[in-house]
């Protein structure tokens, strides 16, 4: 077995020779003022929702938030047993959200009390012995960048309405919304670490088992499944991370094995695909005017396809991995990356738009002398073939305050949840 580490990993990222490949600009755009900021000291991945004046996220410290969207103070706060790395959907005046404590939870979003919980057959961490050939390979271990489990989604429609999770215990589960009670479940061979996706009655997610699936949201039979890639020597480029996109028929999600997938929504035939290897994509993609955007982990790129053939358009090269998705506002594209930088792309021209604290302070111990991601240059004198000099130097990286969640944007303010436990309120237009 080749010794495999992952940017984490032994095999070398060789870039695009030929590709045309936009730089952000290093000047850092004038009108990123902080409105507010709110420190917590817990690491957190959570997406946040907003309804009314109040922003909602979750936290590792197994705490739930509603934020003052003006002020950024605490309104209320809601305490489980786990830490809860799912993102917040909101309907009807209640929040609902998963926890690693193995239930999905209802919340009064004026006041943060109970509705009500259901529990899953469990949460955990996706990992094995000897994760990705990494040593010692006797022991288990869990999987450094699982960062987030399955996000509830809502159908608002009728009169019943169902919210639609995963689960770590491989199920899809559809519960009515208003009690909590189960309609159906569909179960799969991995984790569901998708957020599911409802486009014309049908629901669509990836598992870990590989596969991309179709049910019918009414009573959750297949109606078909597709097999993405497997990596049967080091189980690192496999897994379905991202979750589905759907539009004018079409249904796109990227992989972990290194390909995005474009696919027809009624029967799940293959229309094309684009490669990143061996780069993951582990975030959801946005489609905009015929385009679609994605990002990439190790190669560390934000790239914009056209979203009926697939062909290349652009590239924007970022500073580090990208495991957060891209938010559209007008003619604007944010995103952000695991340096603790928020980009701004019109057409082919990007900038740093916001620069976090813990990037500013940390940066020169951290980032290589070009002000890039380097894992290798993090790590110093640590032997990369441990397990333990992963989950170290991950941990030193979340000085940066990395960005994974997305960043969300509601009337004139971004909203921004760091990795390092630092959620900013941003102005996006100064009057």
């Amino acid at each position: 077995m080749r010794t495999c580490f992952f940017f984490l990993c032994g095999l070398i990222w060789t870039g695009y020779a030929k590709a045309r490949i936009s730089v952000p600009s290093t000047d850092t755009a004038r009108n990123a003022t902080v409105k507010w900021k709110f420190q917590n000291k817990a690491k957190s991945y959570s997406t946040p929702a907003v309804l009314d004046d109040k922003v909602f996220f979750g936290s590792e410290d197994q705490k739930f938030y509603a934020l003052d969207g003006n002020t950024g103070k605490v309104v209320w706060k809601f305490k489980t047993s786990g830490a809860i790395n799912s993102s917040p959907a909101v309907a009807n005046q209640s929040v609902y959200f998963g926890s690693m404590d193995g239930f999905y939870y209802a919340l009064n979003a004026d006041n943060g009390k109970l509705h009500w919980k259901f529990k899953t057959d469990g949460e955990q961490k996706i990992g094995r012995k000897g994760l990705w050939g990494m040593q010692p390979d006797i022991f288990y271990m869990d999987d450094p960048f699982d960062f987030f489990i399955s996000s509830p989604i809502v159908d608002r429609e009728g009169v019943q309405q169902t919210i639609y999770f995963g689960s770590s215990d491989g199920n899809l589960y559809a519960l009515n919304a208003d009690n909590g009670k189960l309609k159906w479940k569909f179960s799969t061979g991995g984790a569901v670490r998708s957020t599911p996706c409802l486009y014309n009655g049908i629901v669509y997610f990836g598992s870990w088992d590989q596969f991309i699936y179709a049910v019918d949201q009414h009573s959750g039979k297949l109606i078909w499944k597709f097999k993405t890639n497997a990596d049967d020597e080091n189980h690192l480029l496999e897994g379905i991370q991202a979750s589905v996109v759907a539009e004018n028929g079409r249904v796109y999600i990227g992989s972990r094995d290194g390909f995005f997938y474009a696919l027809d929504a009624k029967n799940g035939n293959l229309l094309w695909q684009y490669s990143t290897w061996p780069s993951w994509i582990s975030s959801t993609s946005v489609v905009k005017n015929g385009v679609v955007f994605i990002t990439t982990s190790d190669s560390h790129l934000m790239i914009a396809l056209d979203a009926v053939s697939g062909k290349e358009k652009y590239k924007i090269k970022t500073k580090g991995y990208n495991f957060s998705s891209v938010s559209i506002v007008g003619d604007s594209l944010f995103l952000g990356d695991f340096t603790g930088n928020l980009y701004t792309v019109n057409g082919e021209r990007a900038m740093v738009f916001f620069e976090t604290e813990g990037r500013n302070k940390n940066k020169s111990i951290l980032l290589n002398a070009d002000d890039k991601l380097d894992f290798q240059y993090a790590a110093g004198k640590m032997d990369l073939s441990l397990y333990s000099t992963t989950v170290e130097v991950l941990s030193l990286l979340h000085q940066l305050d990395p960005i994974v969640a997305r960043p969300v944007i509601h009337n004139q303010s971004l909203y921004l949840n760091t990795a390092g436990g630092c959620f900013y309120a941003i102005n996006l237009f100064n009057n």
